[in-house]
């Protein structure tokens, strides 16, 4: 079975990025390595703080498009919820 996932990435400034993929791994060498133009290059947006996984890819657009409506500290209070300490997970994943 094919997952997708919606995830949320910072900088140091807890600037926030929400995206979704097929391959988080792959998303995430391509935000570390800033091989993404636009808003996540601009705002040097390179580590993973949040992250779903979803079995559909319309449902992980759906969840996308509902996180980015969210106000920041709905955001905020997501990511809280299962990291605390804003670690970087991709280190955790052995991204």
């Amino acid at each position: 079975m094919k997952h997708y996932y919606v995830y949320i990435m910072t900088n140091n400034s807890k600037t926030l990025y929400i995206g979704v993929t097929n391959d988080l791994q792959r998303r995430i060498y391509e935000h570390k390595n800033k091989l993404i133009d636009g808003f996540p290059k601009k705002y040097n947006i390179t580590k993973l703080v949040y992250y779903e996984v979803c079995n559909s890819i319309n449902d992980a657009i759906r969840r996308e498009k509902q996180l980015k409506n969210w106000h920041r500290q709905w955001k905020i209070n997501l990511i809280d919820t299962t990291n605390k300490e804003w670690k970087d997970l991709s280190v955790e994943l052995g991204f």
